[in-house]
């Protein structure tokens, strides 16, 4: 396999052409953040009671900053592909496949919301009303999609929570961070190092993360069924 083919560089590809796609059109990059603004409410409001908690809050908190919303990941997507060499060469083999799942995460969601964006009504406004979120969503479709989403969520979180468990891996990231930063890989370094350290904070991650999954599942079905003057399939107004 050629450094191209790496599942890593196949994935960051595909966000760089879903945000080069929605370059084309202001209203529709405008459309596309307003759904990731949405969607990083929801996770806020689904999720009010971890991020109130001692324990599951940073890790709660984790997920929605690295995982959800509008936040601008680019300057990070573009250092990860300039050395993924470098990140296989020097990174343990555990968490190459942890930044696998992420990047396949991330190019899944760029590609979902890049396509309810061109649903979203022209005239919803940078705030979305939960009529115009749940009818971009139900026109986007794609429930094996939605589920591989959630699957992949639940599968980066499965991998911190390993990583925690093999002390030798977070002493390796911490003789690493040197190194990393020198071959441009800090910000990769500052998310691994994150995620680690708030996953390892809770203590075991099997009730945070069985939670999200039945929560997540519970709510795609909703927002697939759901019609309107049903009663809201989610807090949000």
């Amino acid at each position: 396999m050629t450094d191209a083919d790496h599942p890593i560089l196949v994935q960051l590809k595909t966000v760089r052409l879903e945000r080069e796609r929605r370059a084309q059109s202001a209203q529709w990059l405008a459309k596309v953040q307003a759904v990731k603004s949405y969607q990083q409410r929801r996770f806020a409001l689904t999720y009010a009671d971890f991020l109130a908690t001692e324990r599951y809050g940073p890790a709660a908190r984790f997920f929605l900053d690295e995982l959800y919303g509008p936040n601008d990941f680019t300057q990070r997507d573009a250092q990860l592909a300039r050395v993924v060499p470098a990140l296989v060469r020097m990174f343990p083999a555990e968490i190459v496949r942890t930044v696998e799942a992420l990047t396949s995460l991330h190019a899944l969601s760029e590609t979902l919301d890049t396509e309810m964006g061109t649903h979203v009504p022209s005239d919803a406004g940078a705030v979305l009303a939960q009529q115009s979120y749940v009818a971009a969503w139900q026109s986007t479709g794609h429930p094996a999609d939605r589920e591989r989403q959630i699957a992949l969520m639940l599968s980066v979180g499965e991998s911190l929570d390993r990583l925690t468990r093999k002390p030798l891996v977070r002493a390796s990231l911490g003789v690493m961070r040197g190194p990393a930063r020198a071959a441009g890989l800090g910000e990769l370094q500052r998310l691994l190092e994150t995620g680690f350290d708030t996953f390892r904070a809770m203590k075991g991650a099997q009730h945070f993360l069985a939670t999200i999954g039945m929560r997540e599942r519970a709510l795609c079905a909703d927002l697939f069924s759901w019609r309107t003057g049903d009663a809201n399939p989610e807090p949000l107004p």
